[in-house]
């Protein structure tokens, strides 16, 4: 879901890198995010994983570690798109972001 957004200067385009943290600004936007990749990715911890990792940007990662209880290096990487989520570290963060998974 990350797309790189065009820059226009006079010489020509230019492309920076959308980051989805930076638009998740209200409780609401974040469930409404987290809904749609569940919906999307439904089988497929590693993308929910790299979903909470956004909103975990957006709240501050360093707060979501200490109430998940992990560093915050090792938060950064389950939570990237390379890494390797245990589901209990998805659960971890789910509760440490205040939310709740549902079917």
């Amino acid at each position: 879901m990350n797309q790189a957004q065009p820059v226009r200067t006079s010489a020509a385009t230019t492309f920076s890198p959308y980051v989805v943290a930076e638009h998740l600004r209200t409780p609401e936007e974040m469930v409404a995010y987290l809904d749609a990749w569940l919906e999307e990715a439904l089988d497929d911890v590693a993308e929910l994983a790299r979903a909470l990792g956004d909103i975990a940007r957006a709240k501050a990662m360093s707060q979501v570690a200490r109430d998940a209880g992990l560093s915050r290096e090792s938060l950064y990487r389950a939570l990237s798109a390379e890494g390797n989520s245990s589901f209990a570290t998805v659960l971890k963060v789910t509760k440490a972001l205040g939310l709740r998974l549902h079917a």
